[in-house]
């Protein structure tokens, strides 16, 4: 499996619409933030409650947001999620880095990583796993579902799928 260089994903990202990125630093999103910092796209976060904050404010203003995040900081957005985006339709594109998959990382992120497709669908946020061979299809999923659903939606990010700025 190829990984996907991370300017090349940003472009298929554009390509359905986003175009306001934001977020808390995290390694397996690293060149995907280098490459959105490069290009002055990036609005970095201190907190991921405040990121999904700013991209509300960015939709509000005629933006099409994403959120970049790992998932253990998903935990720190949920209040947001749940009371602001979710009662009052305010979409976001969630990208989250899936740390904790199948067990393998650093112990903080086990918890995390074995609950929180459960936890997305405790609170109704659609999510899909990015694969490289189904790229398309995932971006095409993600342009529907936030158009359709107005909610913030998540895409799953696992180690290796796409290309970071360390081995």
């Amino acid at each position: 499996m190829a990984m996907l260089e991370a300017d090349d994903f940003v472009k298929g990202l554009q390509g359905i619409g986003f175009d306001f990125f934001t977020g808390v630093p995290d390694t397996i999103l690293g060149g995907i933030i280098a490459h959105l910092t490069e290009e002055r796209l990036y609005t970095p976060a201190v907190r991921e409650d405040e990121a999904v904050a700013m991209a509300a404010g960015a939709y509000l203003g005629g933006k099409i947001p994403a959120v970049l995040m790992q998932n253990s900081g998903l935990g720190n957005a949920l209040n947001v999620l749940a009371s602001l985006n979710l009662i009052y339709q305010i979409p976001c594109l969630l990208l989250v880095s899936w740390r904790g998959f199948e067990g393998k990382d650093a112990p903080e992120h086990l918890v995390m990583g074995e609950t929180m497709t459960k936890l997305l669908d405790t609170v109704r946020i659609p999510h899909r796993t990015l694969s490289g061979e189904t790229i398309v299809e995932d971006l095409q999923w993600t342009a529907k579902t936030f158009m359709e659903k107005r909610i913030p939606v998540a895409l799953l990010l696992k180690k290796g799928i796409v290309k970071t700025i360390q081995p």
